[in-house]
């Protein structure tokens, strides 16, 4: 079952009009939110985002928090999987192609859940592969739009050559991969590139960065050069439905010893205790 347009229906039977702003523009934005347990993870904090989006695209909020959590707990108790994710699509709505904004237009709301299956083990033990490219991206990196185009043909670089990801680098310092964030671990130390309007922040981003100062794990968050990437002693893809990955192989050369390593050995250890108590906890 799927939520469209204040009505619950089978995905079959939802459809949207060829005048809706984001097929005709790309105008909206959007959200993923884990679900662990049948219990939203950080419905807060990814509240607090689809916000920041929302703004940053000058589209008025369509319903409070209570409203969304009523909305995605009823979504919830209609799909059958225990651990689910949920993609919340809002777009500007219905109306002629121009590129102002229309007056008095409702928006288009979609939003579907399906598994949150965990990566596979064998990814986990061998570690990815990925793949760098520069970000072309426009520089609202930090908006969840749904104009993805840029992120949909870097993406596919990876692809092509069958990698997991492609790592962004612009002016010489890495940014994001595609569809992930990245951390870069030196001389023991994990280093997390600083949130801007240059790349999206991740609610896993953030576990990462808590879950280090929790465990005193030595971290520095700030610009990460090319050349650091590149010579990184391991290299971490963190995201909702990835969790944590390491990546063991950067344009087709080793990183570190080619083997996942001690600190993603140790952050992954953590983030499942963590997922296990905290994300799966009641509270």
């Amino acid at each position: 079952m799927i939520y469209l347009n204040g009505k619950f229906m089978p995905i079959h039977e939802a459809f949207v009009p060829v005048l809706d702003r984001g097929f005709i523009f790309g105008d909206g934005v959007y959200e993923v939110i884990p679900v662990y347990s049948r219990k939203l993870f950080r419905l807060n904090e990814h509240l607090n985002r689809l916000q920041h989006s929302l703004d940053g695209i000058r589209l008025k909020n369509p319903h409070s928090s209570e409203e969304w959590q009523h909305l995605l707990e009823q979504l919830i108790d209609y799909n059958d999987s225990d651990d689910q994710y949920i993609y919340l699509h809002i777009t500007r709505g219905v109306a002629k192609r121009d590129h102002a904004f229309p007056v008095n237009v409702a928006p288009t709301i979609f939003i579907m859940s399906n598994p949150l299956l965990p990566p596979a083990t064998a990814l986990l033990s061998s570690g990815v592969s990925a793949i760098t490219a520069i970000d072309n991206r426009w520089v609202r990196c930090d908006v969840k739009a749904i104009s993805l185009l840029p992120n949909v043909l870097l993406r596919q670089l990876a692809v092509d050559v069958h990698a997991i990801e492609t790592i962004l680098i612009r002016d010489g310092f890495l940014t994001e991969g595609a569809a992930s964030n990245i951390f870069v671990v030196k001389d023991n130390t994990l280093l997390a590139p600083p949130k801007s309007n240059l790349m999206l922040p991740g609610i896993t981003y953030d576990v990462i960065l808590e879950l280090a100062v929790t465990h005193h794990i030595p971290h520095e968050v700030r610009q990460i050069s090319e050349t650091e990437t590149r010579n990184a002693d391991e290299i971490l893809l963190t995201s909702s439905t990835k969790e944590v990955l390491p990546i063991t192989t950067l344009d087709e050369k080793p990183v570190g010893d080619g083997k996942p390593s001690i600190m993603f050995n140790r952050l992954y250890t953590l983030y499942q205790d963590f997922k296990n108590t905290r994300m799966r906890d009641s509270s």
